[in-house]
């Protein structure tokens, strides 16, 4: 165990100061659109939702906790659908500057007067919008959204930092888009297309993306896998056989899998587990018995940290996990 006390944990990053800048889901709140605008269908709408997300900061040893910002949105599934929380999804450095991309906001999550965002985050812990990406989801659909479970304004998963820019990727209307820091939405591949892809994690190699993929509701074993997207928007699946893939990592060459549930079904506690793919595509079990576990990133200490108890669970109980990787033996 590394670090406690986090609610619902998603993505995380090293800053340059060293510490473990982790992005929180918050815990949902109250607050309902309902007859304001389009909700989310049932069973998994209408959300409701509330200003109970944040971004945290661990020192390097795990013990101590600071909040970076907070008072951000936050929403929740409906009750039928599990309660599940989004908040803040994911966080990124471009120099000394901190990212964050939020998933749980908008009018469709319950949430009026706010929208789904990149933000830069100031350093007496403000936030400032620097691209609302609600609305240029619904002035730039994707080619084939998905009607059962259509969020109008988006569900965004994950963001990398590269050459100045911001990259990130949703997973309902499939899509990987580049963000510029003076606001300007650019898609660069569209994956709804592609049979119930749903893109989550994102990593950057050798001047190259990769994506892994929850697939379908209820799990299905071994139907997810990872997928390597050029810059001008060629998409190709390069690993087979994964399973709700929620993170993505690279080390000394190999790709670092997380898949947040194994079983067959509806998620299930204690079947997240961390994979490495060989140089032959087997894959290899690094770590096991993790409950829900939501994003990974390797340290400075070479070693892997994990988010855990990433969703489903009450504010508090989310936690990061760091895992000792022995190398690779091929």
């Amino acid at each position: 165990m590394f670090a406690t006390g986090l609610d619902n944990p998603r993505g995380l990053k090293f800053g340059p100061d060293g510490d473990l800048y982790v992005a929180e889901g918050g815990a949902g709140g109250t607050a309902s659109t309902v007859g304001q605008c389009d909700q989310v269908p049932p069973p998994v709408g209408p959300y409701t939702g509330g200003m109970t997300a944040r971004i945290s900061k661990l020192s390097p040893d795990g013990t101590t906790r600071t909040t970076v910002a907070d008072q951000l949105p936050s929403s929740q599934t409906a009750p039928a659908a599990g309660g599940f929380v989004s908040g803040v999804a994911d966080v990124a450095f471009i120099g000394d500057t901190l990212y964050a991309i939020l998933a749980g906001a908008g009018c469709s999550h319950g949430l009026a007067g706010t929208v789904n965002a990149v933000l830069r985050v100031n350093g007496d812990g403000t936030v400032t919008q620097v691209a609302d990406l609600s609305t240029f989801q619904q002035q730039n659909p994707v080619a084939n959204p998905d009607p059962d479970d259509f969020e109008p304004e988006g569900t965004w998963y994950s963001m990398v930092a590269v050459r100045g820019n911001l990259y990130a990727i949703e997973p309902n209307h499939g899509e990987f888009d580049k963000i510029t820091r003076d606001g300007t939405v650019r898609r660069v591949a569209d994956m709804s297309a592609i049979p119930w892809v749903g893109p989550t994690a994102l990593a950057y190699h050798h001047g190259v993306f990769y994506t892994g993929n929850l697939s379908p509701f209820p799990i299905v074993p071994s139907a997810a896998g990872v997928f390597r997207i050029t810059p001008s928007g060629n998409v190709e699946k390069v690993v087979s056989g994964l399973t709700a893939v929620l993170g993505v990592a690279f080390r000394n060459g190999r790709i670092y899998v997380l898949e947040t549930t194994t079983a067959s079904g509806p998620p299930t506690p204690g079947t997240g587990q961390v994979l490495r793919v060989a140089r032959s595509r087997a894959l290899e079990t690094i770590a096991e018995g993790l409950t829900f576990p939501t994003a990974m990133t390797f340290g400075p200490d070479g070693q892997l940290y994990v988010s855990n108890y990433g969703f489903g669970f009450g504010p508090g109980q989310g936690q990061v996990v760091r895992i000792e990787v022995a190398p690779a033996s091929d």
